[in-house]
């Protein structure tokens, strides 16, 4: 037997497992598809900026984040060269303090929350493709479990939240936005006891670096520089060896060698930014799947959680194929573009790594102005807790 649901969500992280969240709580039948087992980990920069911690509280679930022992930030640090300059967080209606929650308990919590609303999760189950109706409007997804076992699920609409290498946004073929050409490549691993006072971010000639407390008392520590430069040091030194010489120009190297390394240094290519039209017949776009940005502007759940409630107003406000249904996702792409091209433009820059600190100081203004209108649209936005 097939079901009929409302929406099928692809992916089941921060962007598909918000969007099914806010799906459900609005009484829509949701499945929300991941091919990784539930809880794994994943790659990020864990950090969410003043928009991403806003979304969680306005949804209810802050509380369960700060439960979890994830340590408030308050201050945030920039190292330009030998100056340093820092800015201590004002807390605003909902936003205490900022945190960087592991992606083992922010997926969780979200899958969770979810779950509890009625949404379906089903793990370790893949999307082999999309099923097209009349018109060759999307109409389900083609589905294998882990066991092999094959089955078609059918919905009103087929929601791609499934990353920057998306399957759906593939078999669609979303037209492209915004592609971008610098990229930022990155070493990076976790130490205990690391002495650092909230986020902490350094930037030297043609190298970044960053340091963000995150649960279990660890703090995850980066180095980037471009993809040839990264991945020649990869090759001559190690991940380990190359994230000792990103990082040892400026304040985080020296403390490295005083705290204990937890696992290893994993090393993560550079790919340029992109944004796609995020929507057609019988689909959307969510998350990475439609909106990717180079890790230098620590965003990426922050946006993931901002165009979840976007996409979800959408889809509530026009549940049902059709007409109203793609005005709706129109205007849902035309907010997410309005919020994401300066910011693209911006991050492109600063990962060329081609700026000196007065440049890159510059820069790094720029894009917090960019921050402060999503703040102020999802400030406006009716409570959805």
């Amino acid at each position: 037997m097939t079901a009929r649901w409302d929406a099928v969500v692809v992916g089941a992280r921060v962007a598909g497992a918000s969007t099914a969240l806010l799906l459900a709580r609005a009484g829509l039948r949701v499945l929300c598809v991941d091919r990784s087992r539930r809880g794994s980990d994943t790659v990020s920069t864990h950090a969410l900026m003043r928009a991403g911690v806003l979304q969680l509280s306005r949804w209810g679930l802050l509380d369960a984040v700060r439960q979890a022992g994830t340590p408030p930030i308050h201050r945030t640090t920039f190292h330009y060269g030998s100056e340093t300059v820092s800015i201590t967080m004002r807390p605003s209606p909902g936003v205490d303090a900022l945190y960087a929650p592991r992606r083992t308990l922010l997926d969780d919590l979200l899958v969770d929350a979810a779950g509890r609303a009625g949404a379906e999760f089903r793990h370790g189950t893949a999307v082999t493709g999309l099923v097209r109706g009349p018109g060759g409007r999307v109409s389900g997804v083609t589905l294998r479990d882990r066991h092999g076992g094959q089955r078609t699920e059918q919905a009103a609409l087929v929601i791609g939240a499934d990353g920057r290498e998306s399957l759906v946004a593939d078999a669609v073929a979303a037209p492209t936005v915004f592609a971008g050409r610098a990229a930022t490549a990155v070493v990076y691993g976790y130490w205990a006891d690391l002495p650092v006072d909230g986020y902490t971010w350094a930037y030297g000639p043609a190298a970044s670096s960053g340091a963000i407390p995150t649960n279990d008392g660890l703090t995850c520590v980066f180095g980037g520089g471009r993809p040839e430069r990264v991945a020649a040091l990869v090759r001559g030194l190690g991940p380990a060896g190359a994230l000792r010489e990103l990082t040892g120009a400026g304040p985080l190297g020296p403390r490295l060698g005083t705290a204990p390394r937890i696992g290893g240094v994993r090393y993560v290519r550079g790919t340029p930014g992109h944004l796609r039209r995020p929507y057609g017949p019988g689909w959307a776009l969510v998350g990475d799947a439609g909106y990717w940005k180079d890790p230098l502007s620590t965003h990426g759940m922050t946006a993931a959680l901002r165009d979840a409630e976007l996409l979800a107003g959408a889809v509530i406000a026009a549940p049902r194929p059709g007409r109203e249904q793609l005005e709706a996702l129109c205007d849902y792409a035309r907010c997410r573009d309005e919020l994401s091209l300066p910011m693209l433009r911006v991050v492109e820059k600063v990962a060329a790594h081609d700026w000196d600190m007065a440049g890159i100081r510059s820069l790094l203004m720029e894009m917090s102005s960019t921050m402060v209108d999503e703040v102020e649209l999802l400030e406006g936005l009716p409570d959805a807790a």
